[in-house]
């Protein structure tokens, strides 16, 4: 058998030697190793290393080489050492970097988070990283690894926020993941005075696929309003992630939700020494903008070194920056106006919590996509005019409280596939690119809706648009002409 199993490596190495990329190749030589009753695995590290330096990308011969490491069980810091010669060799070798990606948090695992190294191993590889990219400006192995850096774990999802509304006699649950809540399972349980409670949760938008908000109905019995308060706690999953929320006597609504920014939503507190780096960082790739100026990669990482810095702070200057990243990458440009986007409703929130407000101004800001809405649930204004938005996602079911919604001045052309909102009583879509009645027709659902201003669209050339509209929406004051 082994003298069978030595002549059928034999012969797949020739054959690789004709097709290093061939998957059916490396595939069988797999299954080869796992029966050769005495392996060489020496040999086969030799032979991955052959060919990677024919052709460091070759990705067959990577994953085939992971295989050879995890069943001779060669030592994480060995495969390091071999990612150190090969990025010696060449920073443009993008295997290279990802690999080392995978390596160094089972090497130097962070107890913090969980799949990312030490801050302390993070700050050595930021200065490796930096060697690349001043090496080859233009190469974007080095880029992408330094990204990954600047990144941070995925946490577990949690509990964000709990809202009880006496009025609608529901009860809404924001995570900060995307979960999903099995029917009749334990993975999200209600309790009402202590005693558990059988709801039948769902998302807003009634899909009941994995959602950053799930609702449930809570019976009369949970609402007396002759009790001095209530106390709803809520519990996921089994890391047991619970918050609890108090609705009082007299009061419409309760919640109880985490703060942003103690939180650490969108960006990780920094320690001194990690802040000094990323400074330094920043000034260096500024100072390499400066000789490359179109240099695409070095606009994004600027960009990115302040998010991790301050955003506020930065928000100005990055705007600035991404003006002139676009400019350098136009065939990008749509992927740079939603990331753009998504950063200024960031920072809208972190400003929200700061004024503890719930009356949210993003008008005339360029916006091309809305997130984070599960962040919005307590808002009750909602100001989106002047900006780029050509729909509505059905995520803005989420705002369980918005009364007042301004969408003056965009390109949103229908509301078709808008869930209903509880509480919206005024929307003004003027000057917008809404052309039928039937557009509109989500809106019949909003049992509070009682202003509508559409001035300025094209419906309002239609003759019999406003006899339309109001057969629609008979309790709506409508504002067409």
């Amino acid at each position: 058998m082994q003298s069978l199993c030595h002549g059928e490596l034999s012969f797949l190495e020739s054959c690789l030697r004709v097709n290093p990329k061939s998957y059916g190749t490396w595939h069988h030589r797999c299954w080869v190793m796992e029966h050769v009753p005495d392996p060489d695995w020496a040999r086969e590290l030799e032979l991955c290393a052959k060919f990677l330096e024919i052709d460091e990308r070759n990705f067959h011969c990577w994953d085939y080489r992971r295989f050879v490491v995890q069943r001779a069980q060669v030592l994480a810091a060995d495969e390091l050492h071999f990612t150190d010669r090969l990025i010696t060799r060449n920073f443009s070798n993008y295997s290279s970097w990802h690999y080392r990606s995978c390596l160094l948090p089972r090497l130097h695992p962070d107890s913090q988070q969980p799949g990312r190294p030490t801050e302390a191993v993070l700050l050595k590889e930021l200065e490796l990283v930096q060697n690349a990219f001043f090496t080859d400006p233009n190469d974007q192995s080095a880029w992408f690894y330094h990204r990954w850096l600047l990144g941070r774990a995925e946490p577990e999802p949690t509990i964000l926020c709990v809202y009880v509304s006496r009025e609608d006699s529901s009860l809404a649950v924001a995570f900060s993941q995307p979960v999903v809540v099995t029917p009749g399972s334990c993975d999200l349980l209600l309790f009402a005075d202590e005693a558990p409670l059988a709801v039948n949760w769902r998302t807003p938008d009634g899909r009941n696929r994995p959602g950053l908000m799930w609702l449930c109905d809570l019976p009369a019995s949970a609402l007396n309003e002759h009790w001095p308060q209530h106390t709803f706690r809520v519990h996921w999953g089994s890391e047991q992630s619970q918050k609890e929320c108090v609705l009082f006597k007299g009061r419409s609504d309760g919640w109880c939700r985490d703060s942003v920014t103690e939180e650490q939503v969108f960006r990780c507190e920094l320690s001194v020494e990690k802040s000094t780096v990323l400074q330094s960082e920043l000034e260096s790739c500024k100072e390499l903008q400066a000789l490359e100026p179109e240099n695409k990669w070095c606009l994004l990482t600027i960009i990115l070194l302040m998010r991790a810095l301050d955003p506020l702070v930065y928000e100005r200057e990055t705007l600035s920056y991404f003006d002139t990243l676009k400019a350098a990458d136009p065939m990008r440009s749509a992927y740079l106006d939603d990331l753009r986007s998504r950063f200024l409703v960031e920072n809208s929130i972190l400003r929200m919590e700061y004024a503890e407000a719930r009356v949210v101004d993003l008008s005339c800001r360029g916006l091309t996509v809305l997130c984070h809405l599960e962040q919005l649930l307590l808002v009750t204004h909602l100001n989106l005019a002047g900006n780029r938005l050509r729909r509505l996602p059905p995520a803005l079911a989420m705002l369980r409280c918005l009364e007042v919604l301004e969408l003056d001045g965009n390109q949103i052309e229908t509301l078709e596939g808008l869930p209903p909102l509880p509480r919206l009583e005024e929307l003004s879509a003027c000057s917008n690119r809404i052309q039928r009645p039937s557009d509109l027709r989500p809106l019949a659902s909003f049992p509070k809706l009682r202003l509508l201003a559409l001035r300025g669209n094209p419906l309002g050339d239609l003759p019999d648009a406003q006899s339309e509209l109001a057969a629609l929406l008979p309790r709506a004051e409508i504002a067409l002409a």
